[in-house]
């Protein structure tokens, strides 16, 4: 009888022990897999041209993004909407002053990533950068 019961706790031991490294390795790997690698943000993403306009106060920016989407098709998808990501980009920042743009610089990275999500059919964008700006 005690020979049973040892053996059946020693088997649920086992199993719980080995349910649980299962659990944590596999949650691991789902979290690593989402995420892109510098190579996929590489190749997902595209440089747009170095766009001119004018803030609220007169001062003027020129300004140039690289856009990272999830997928070849998403990238393809981007360049091609160029006209609206420049359209986007003259309408906030039309709205914002000489210290607002200093200041919201990832704020406007934010919601030109947002307003491209709204617009984009095939994937989505992941990310914008500014990789080049001038203010005058």
């Amino acid at each position: 009888m005690i020979k049973s019961l040892v053996v059946i706790l020693l088997v649920l031991v086992i199993g719980g022990a080995a349910g649980m490294v299962f659990v944590l390795t596999a949650d691991g790997e789902e979290n690593q897999s989402d995420e892109q690698s510098l190579d996929e943000m590489v190749e997902y993403s595209f440089q747009t041209e170095e766009m001119s306009t004018d803030l609220e106060d007169g001062s003027f920016v020129r300004i140039q993004f690289q856009i990272v989407a999830d997928s070849e098709k998403a990238k393809e998808e981007v360049e091609k909407r160029e006209f609206q990501t420049q359209n986007i980009l003259i309408k906030e920042l039309a709205k914002m002053d000489r210290d607002a743009f200093k200041e919201g610089l990832s704020n406007l990275e934010s919601i030109m990533k947002d307003k491209l999500n709204e617009v984009m059919h095939e994937g989505k964008i992941v990310d914008v950068y500014t990789i080049q700006k001038v203010l005058q």
